[in-house]
């Protein structure tokens, strides 16, 4: 009975039920290739987290880079250059969406997508031909991180916006798909490569040139997709949009199904235009911190994507061949092919969540029960380390099992802090900063992205290796105690009860945790899904009274 009501209550039997009600004609070849197209945005970051993390095992790349250490002060040396070469991308990837935040609304979707992969492809072709010169390398790191950042931002943005309302929430995952799907790709290519080719410079070239696929199907396909509705309403071509949507749903403009998503484009456009009024994007970036409210929902998403790098995941992620070392594992095929795995359990854990927990569970307790699940783990590993560097005495069965507890911890990762940033960051900003904000909150995320994994070789060693996991567990259980004091649940609220939440104490969210039986009876009556959230109070938009609120204040200073 536990697993029926998991089921009933998982997105996939909601999507099952809403698209019996979609005329079949919707699910059109065009609509496929430009869910595509947009999706294969995720590919690029896939490919460098998989690529990167491996190629720095080849031998090719150490011979032709110089990664040679002969004593201690060497050691060090090969290890911050290969913790630069890692992390500099994430430098980029924090510039990237600040750049795409006017641009992705200038330029339109596809334009966007084109100008992000190129700008991508640049910095894997600088990659490519830095030929041993680190510096060059670095630079190439950078650029290809602005383009990898953008598109981590306008792929997302562009399937939401051409997806139809019944099934948009699994076509956003195709974004997510592409990501991982890619990031397994990557590391069996650099197997293959490993395993089938002499140890020549283009043994370590080659999984950077594949790394270009994604950008020259997206640039192929860009000149056959659908431009978004949505967008093509909000620079005023009416028309342009209303045909665009009859050639994605492959349906005549009279059609009800049409007519109503049009209408409902239009509609939520003149509401988020009334919301925005005639401030600037300066202006609506200070609201995001000069507001109470509104700083306060920025600094719930900012500690969240804190958390979520400081627990360790990604730091495993991007080091793991060094890592399984320490476990035991020296073969560089068996490391290349436990990444692999590694990967897949990430994949597999992240369309548990998606699809099942996340719903079923909630978001607060599939939060706090992956922290436990990686809390653990951490635990685990750093007691075994521990024991293998002082008693150099481990048994088989304890090393399968640190293997076992990476797997795990990544599992625990896909069911809590890898989606909570996103999905506070999605949910949690009102209309008026919701661009602004969720901006903002991804720069973030790749400043603290590119903090963990540049200080990880550091951590690893400073501390004997097994420190930097009792690091990660420490801060698994700082995260346990802010999510179980300060994290509410979302689900089942309207976004005027979740107003409300951040109105109160800090040390009062945990009481309202969890929305009343009241409270999920409102949020169950039908709505127009593709409406933008946006609150009225006697009249008024509540996001307009935090502005009025905030303008108030400014007035009465001056």
């Amino acid at each position: 009975m536990g697993i029926l009501n998991v089921l009933e209550k998982s997105p996939l039997h909601r999507y099952a039920i809403e698209m019996k009600g979609m005329p079949s004609a919707v699910l059109s070849f065009q609509l496929l290739l430009t869910v595509f197209c947009y999706a294969i945005s995720g590919a690029p970051r896939g490919f460098d987290e998989g690529v990167i993390a491996s190629i720095s095992q080849l031998k090719s790349f150490t011979k032709a880079f110089a990664l040679t250490s002969s004593s201690a002060t060497a050691s060090a040396s090969v290890a911050n250059k290969i913790s630069n070469m890692v992390s500099l991308v994430s430098l980029g990837c924090g510039i990237g969406p600040i750049l795409s935040l006017p641009l992705n609304d200038v330029l339109g979707r596809r334009n966007s997508v084109r100008l992000w992969q190129l700008v991508n492809a640049a910095g894997l072709v600088i990659e490519i031909t830095s030929g041993g010169r680190f510096s060059q390398l670095y630079a190439g790191r950078i650029i290809a991180g602005c383009g990898i950042g953008a598109l981590t931002v306008i792929g997302p943005l562009s399937l939401s916006e051409t997806a139809p309302r019944p099934i948009r929430g699994l076509i956003a995952f195709t974004f997510n798909m592409c990501m991982i799907g890619a990031q397994v790709l990557g590391i069996f290519i650099v197997y293959g490569v490993q395993k089938h080719m002499k140890a020549s410079d283009i043994q370590w070239q080659l999984p950077l040139i594949l790394m270009l696929m994604p950008v020259v199907i997206a640039l192929a396909l860009s000149f056959f997709i659908s431009e978004s509705p949505r967008w093509l309403v909000s620079r005023g071509k009416e028309e342009e949009a209303l045909r665009t949507l009859c050639k994605l749903r492959r349906l005549p403009a009279d059609h009800p199904f049409v007519q109503d998503e049009y209408q409902s484009i239009v509609t939520a456009y003149e509401e988020e235009r009334l919301a925005l009024g005639e401030s600037s994007l300066f202006q609506r970036i200070w609201e995001c911190f000069s507001v109470r409210s509104n700083w306060r929902r920025m600094r719930t998403v900012i500690i969240a994507y804190l958390l979520a790098q400081f627990s360790g995941s990604n730091s495993i992620t991007n080091y793991l061949p060094t890592i399984l070392g320490y476990i035991g594992q020296n073969s560089a095929d068996d490391k290349l092919l436990y990444t692999a795995g590694n990967s897949l359990v990430k994949l597999s854990s992240v369309i548990l969540a998606s699809f099942f927990l996340i719903d079923a569970l909630g978001r607060r307790k599939s939060f706090l029960t992956g922290v436990i699940i990686q809390g653990l783990c951490h635990t685990y590993l750093a007691i075994y380390i521990n024991r293998s560097v002082t008693t150099h005495n481990v048994t088989e069965g304890s090393s399968k099992m640190a293997l076992a507890a990476i797997y795990l911890q990544s599992l625990g990762w896909g069911m809590g802090l890898l989606p909570l940033p996103y999905l506070f960051g999605a949910e949690l900003f009102p209309t008026r900063i919701r661009a602004v904000g969720g901006a903002i909150a991804a720069a973030w995320h790749w400043l603290f992205f590119f903090a963990m994994v540049k200080a990880t070789p550091s951590l690893l060693t400073s501390t004997n290796t097994w420190g930097a996991f009792a690091f990660f567990a420490v801060w698994c259980a700082i995260a346990w105690v802010y999510g179980f004091l300060m994290v509410p649940e979302t689900s089942g609220r309207s976004l005027e009860n979740i107003q409300k939440l951040f109105e109160l104490k800090w040390y009062e969210v945990r009481k309202h945790a969890y929305p009343t039986d009241e409270e999920v009876m409102i949020v169950a009556i039908p709505h127009d899904a593709d409406k933008p959230e946006v609150e009225h109070i006697d009249g008024k938009l509540a996001d307009d009274l935090d502005h009025e609120e905030h303008q108030h204040k400014v007035q009465s200073r001056v």
